[in-house]
This record gives C-alpha cells, sequence and structure tokens, in this order.
C-alpha cells in the first residue's frame, strides 16, 4: 500500500530518521534516500499515531533534500526508505531572465510545478548545461510560494521529456544526455521523442483494435498515386511526415464535373490560399516547387461534420495516472478559420466546448466516442512504441456518418485549447496526471526495475 508522510526537518547533527511504527514493524530498514542519494542512518520509531517522518538538518544536507514541507511517498524495499519521487523535467531553450527562466514557456512550467503538493512529488525543471556529472548533482530551477529559484538536488528518481521541438531533440549533446541517465544511471524516462506521422500509421494500422479508426494514409511516392486516391475519396491532405502546428499542410480537391483541380494551403506569409489548377502537373510545379515531397504524407481525405459552414475536429488529451491507467484528460472542439485548410488557431480556427456546438443528447454520444477512441488508441500507441508514454494529444474528426477518424498524435501536445475559460480545471488535471504518473513510475522502477528496463 502506498503511503504519504510529511518530512520534517529537526535541528540535528545526528543520522537518526523518526518514523511511524508500521513502517519498522515487518521489516529491517537501514539506508534513506532521495533521488540518486542513499545514507545509512539509525531509524527510531515515533509513538503511535505520529503520521509524519522526522530528518535531521545534517541528513537533509547529505541527501540535499530541498526544503518544502509537503507530504511525500514512500517506497520502502531491500532496506532502504526512499522518499519522493523526485522529478527531473528535461528541456532547453533556458533564459538568463530569473522571472521567465524558460522563456515564453515559463508559465506552463510554473503551472506543471505547482501541482507537487496535490500529487506529492518534488517536480524541477532542468537542461543539460545544469548537470554536475562529477558531483552527480543537477542545478534545477523550482517554482515555490510563486517564485523561481535554483536548488541543487540529487538525479532524479525518475525523467519527464519536455523538449520543446524536433531541433533539440536532435542536437547531440541532448542525446548524449538522455543516453547517460537512461543506461548509466537506469533513470526510467517518459514521454521520449515525437511521433512522425507515418510511423505512427504503420505502426497503428497492424493493430486491429485500432486501425478502423485510420485515413488511408502513404508516403508520397508518385502522381499517380495522388490521381488514384482523389479518384476515390474526392480529395486528399498532403502533410510534412515530421509536422506540427499544421504547417505545410495541404488539401488539395478535385472536381470531376469541370475535371479541374484545387489547392487550400497557408502560404509563408500566414495567408490562407485556395488555388485553381487545371492539371495535377500545373499545381505541383506552382504550390510544391521549393518542397522535398520525399518526406511528405499522402492521406485520405473526410467529409467533417461542420459548426456554421466550417469543418471541426477534435483536440483530446490522454494520461496515465498514479496507477498506470490511461484517462481523457481534456477534449474540446476546434472549428476551422475560413478559408484555412487546418483548425489551428493560428490559422483563425475557434475553441470551443463540445457542449457549444451540440445538443445534449448529440453531446452525450459524441464525447463518449470520441472518449473511447482516445483511450483505445492510447493503450496501443503505448504498447507498439518504443519508451514510457504517459500522455498523448490527438486530433480526431467525426464524418458526416458519426464515424470517429484519426487525423494525429502528439506525444508533445500543444495548450492551445486551454485559453477557452472553460478548460481551465482540465488544464490543471492533465498536469497533474503528468507528474502523478512520476509517482507510479518512481514506485515500479524501485519495486520492479526489470519490468520497467523492459518498457
Amino acid at each position: 500500500m502506498r503511503k504519504r508522510y510529511t518530512i520534517e526537518v529537526a535541528a540535528s547533527s545526528k543520522l537518526v530518521v523518526y518514523c511511524p511504527q508500521e513502517l519498522l514493524l515487518d521489516m529491517e530498514i537501514k539506508k534513506i534516500a532521495f533521488g540518486s542519494r542513499a545514507i545509512e542512518v539509525d531509524f527510531v520509531p515515533l509513538p503511535k499515531n505520529k503520521n509524519i517522518i522526522v530528518i535531521s538538518k545534517e541528513i537533509q544536507k547529505l541527501l540535499l533534500f530541498p526544503d518544502f514541507a509537503i507530504k511525500m511517498h514512500v517506497f520502502v524495499d531491500h532496506q532502504v526508505l526512499t522518499i519522493g519521487p523526485l522529478v527531473g523535467i528535461f528541456t532547453a531553450g533556458f533564459t538568463p531572465f530569473p522571472i521567465r527562466p524558460i522563456g515564453e514557456r515559463t508559465n506552463f512550467f510554473s503551472k506543471l510545478l505547482s501541482v507537487k503538493t496535490n500529487v506529492g512529488a518534488i517536480p524541477f525543471v532542468f537542461g543539460e548545461q545544469h548537470i554536475n556529472w562529477e558531483q552527480g548533482t543537477i542545478n534545477g530551477y523550482f517554482y515555490h510560494d510563486n517564485n523561481w529559484q535554483t536548488v541543487e538536488v540529487p538525479f532524479p528518481h525518475v525523467i519527464y521529456d519536455r523538449l520543446p521541438n524536433r531541433k533539440s531533440e536532435r542536437n547531440p549533446k541532448l542525446v548524449k544526455v538522455k543516453e547517460i541517465l537512461q543506461k548509466d544511471y537506469l533513470i526510467p524516462w517518459y514521454n521520449p521523442g515525437f511521433f512522425s506521422k507515418l510511423d505512427i500509421y504503420e505502426r497503428l494500422h497492424q493493430d486491429h483494435s485500432v486501425s478502423f479508426l485510420l485515413p488511408e494514409t502513404h508516403p508520397f511516392t508518385s502522381f499517380s498515386l495522388i490521381e488514384n486516391m482523389l479518384s476515390q475519396y474526392g480529395h486528399i491532405y498532403i502533410k510534412p511526415i515530421n509536422g506540427s502546428l499544421g504547417l505545410g499542410v495541404h488539401q488539395i480537391l478535385y472536381d470531376r464535373t469541370q475535371d479541374e483541380y484545387y489547392c487550400r494551403y497557408q502560404d509563408r506569409k500566414g495567408v490562407n490560399r485556395l488555388q485553381k489548377f487545371t492539371s495535377l502537373e500545373g499545381l505541383f510545379q506552382t504550390v510544391f516547387s521549393n518542397r522535398n515531397l520525399d518526406k511528405m504524407i499522402v492521406q485520405q481525405g473526410i467529409h467533417l461534420m461542420r459548426h456554421e459552414q466550417r469543418p471541426i475536429d477534435f483536440r483530446i488529451h490522454t494520461n496515465k495516472d498514479n496507477n498506470g491507467e490511461w484517462h481523457v484528460t481534456a477534449l474540446a472542439a476546434k472549428i476551422a478559420g475560413r478559408g484555412s485548410v487546418t483548425t489551428h488557431t493560428r490559422s483563425g480556427g475557434e475553441i470551443k466546448t463540445v457542449a457549444e456546438i451540440f445538443q445534449q443528447e448529440e453531446c452525450h454520444l459524441y464525447t463518449e466516442k470520441l472518449e473511447n477512441a482516445a483511450l483505445l488508441l492510447s493503450k496501443s500507441i503505448a504498447n507498439n512504441m518504443e519508451g514510457i508514454i504517459a500522455e498523448i494529444g490527438f486530433d480526431l474528426g467525426i464524418d458526416k456518418h458519426g464515424d470517429i477518424w484519426l487525423f494525429e498524435a502528439n506525444s508533445k501536445p500543444g495548450r492551445s485549447i486551454f485559453s477557452h475559460p472553460e478548460l481551465k480545471e482540465f488544464d490543471q488535471l492533465s498536469c497533474k496526471l503528468s507528474m502523478a504518473f512520476a509517482v507510479f513510475l518512481t514506485e515500479q522502477s524501485i519495486l520492479h526495475p526489470e519490468e520497467v528496463i523492459k518498457w
């Protein structure tokens, strides 16, 4: 049974830990650990009904335990009492400004770190430049009492990957850090890497429990592929394999009656464009002349449900909780901007709650359908992708027949939907579960390390 205790620090130099009697009943404990630090101490039982753990100032100093009086989880295994979890959130893009240490993402990280009291974890943010390899410590950024401060702590129990983009993910320095911390220090690392659209499609396509949710998708190979898909579906999408934020997405439509092609896209100046062409070759020579088509996918067009004559899709966030179970933590509708090829807000899209666009009965029906699809997909992705995945953002569509379709899965989902006033509580919930999963992962890594290594 997992339990939490308040950790108090006594003004003493003794290497003695006072703890509840229940922890000492069935086992001998010789060490106390926090993060990667462990020291031998004496354990003394407290009087009955005292549900705290008291460590001395000397133990606090040796463990590099921060001075935050919050209820922490306690894990006991192999004569070691571990308090934690200490959660390192790995990212890049730090600034020299104390009030905004992570630039425009500072506000998100402050919300993420503010859930520590609810979750019973001590999270901090760090980059490769904050690691002291010789000492085995990190000068991490903590958010406490509405202020940012740097505190030296041991290497964490687990690491939550929040690298901001694919460029930072490919940075050789950051790749090396991840490799060393995972392989040499055996620190579990969750939510690694950005998904490739084609990779996700190919893996999920093999899983019959979710393959019916996938629109037909292929790497770009030839004009004949596009001709065939246009004749079958009437319109298609061409997307970058590793794109995000709707950048580089093109919709191609074929008008059978006029034998004409249309291309809807956003140009490099951010203007929504719709152009007409008499041939597919002419369209590609004009629109794709400077694009590497080898890095694009071709996807079946879906005739989406509309709201006020504008296509809508849905963003669903899922997270694993402190028992390793998947939950839907947020659901919102995204309505395309006028003339836009995507529903992104940067292209004029709007965010609405599902209740704002459906009547009550429909709202219940489609919420259930979308949530069930997102949970099925989450389990399939977690089972079929490498690494420990505990958070996903899905873009799902509903067609005119009421069927659900997967357009995209994001391992580092954007958070624009939380700008809607009625979705604020879900913003906090997704942050809370992102940290709560660290409790589960820490417990598994202590009690069943061989299982975590397999993940």
